[in-house]
């Protein structure tokens, strides 16, 4: 068994784990804390990374951990697992159900392994940059080559507004033929299964975004910052299918 089918194989052992807990707290009526930032959090996301956190540092003890509650640990090892146990609070403590649990691997600063798991409904999405599977089935980003056809999300209408360009985001807007907030994680597992086309975030975390690298690229997509720049070096996202990606890119920029 080579390193990254390890690494695969625990990584499902990881999702389980956290969805166990996860799920015993949904629509349950469960507290709610305010984060530094304003941001909500609940028991749920720091029972559910700290679950994660153990496992890994009885299995893989020399690796680096980077975790959206308990912060980094190892930070100087070859391989960094990166953890958002609850990506979409909000829409969690709301029983809504756009949200899930993002497991990513870094190998030397870059994303290698990436997983969306859905504690609910129970659909496991896995990536390493070559190919991207849902529940073990083959899963691809569908063909769109028009922006006129394409199916465009973003998390927070809001954040357009309050980051980037947002006369240039409503031009992108009209020029499509769909546009939803049907955002954080959920959104680029609606586009990494082929039922939507561009996902854009105007401002992310790292444990927001690197776990979504290896997931749109093995599904087949690209995903850059809102520049058209490294993903890894930045801290938004626009997502999408090839053929549009670089007029996204203009419409917002330009």
């Amino acid at each position: 068994m080579n390193e990254l089918t390890e690494y695969k194989k625990f990584s499902k052992v990881l999702a389980d784990v956290s969805a166990d807990i996860i799920k015993k707290y949904f629509r349950s009526g469960v507290s709610v804390e305010s984060k530094a930032d304003n941001s909500p959090v609940t028991v749920a996301d720091k029972k559910a990374e700290e679950v994660m956190r153990e496992l890994i540092t009885k299995h893989y003890p020399t690796d680096g951990i980077f975790g959206e509650e308990f912060g980094e640990t190892n930070k100087d090892s070859e391989y960094t697992w990166i953890l958002d146990p609850i990506d979409g609070t909000k829409s969690f403590i709301c029983g809504a159900y756009s949200f899930g649990t993002l497991i990513g691997l870094l190998k030397n600063g870059e994303p290698i392994l990436g997983v969306y798991n859905h504690p609910i409904l129970n659909d496991f999405l896995i990536g390493d940059n070559s190919e991207t599977r849902i529940n073990d089935n083959k899963t691809s980003i569908r063909n769109c080559d028009d922006l006129s056809k394409a199916i465009l999300l973003t998390t927070d209408h809001l954040n357009i507004e309050k980051y980037q360009n947002s006369e240039k985001f409503n031009n992108l807007i009209k020029k499509v033929k769909l546009y939803r907030n049907w955002g954080d994680c959920y959104g680029y597992y609606l586009l990494s299964t082929g039922f939507v086309d561009i996902m854009i975030d105007p401002i992310m975390s790292p444990w927001d975004l690197l776990p979504l690298i290896p997931i749109i690229n093995g599904a087949g997509g690209i995903i850059t910052d809102y520049q058209g720049k490294d993903p890894t070096k930045g801290k938004s996202a626009i997502a999408s299918v090839k053929r549009i990606h670089s007029e996204i890119i203009s419409i917002l920029n330009d």
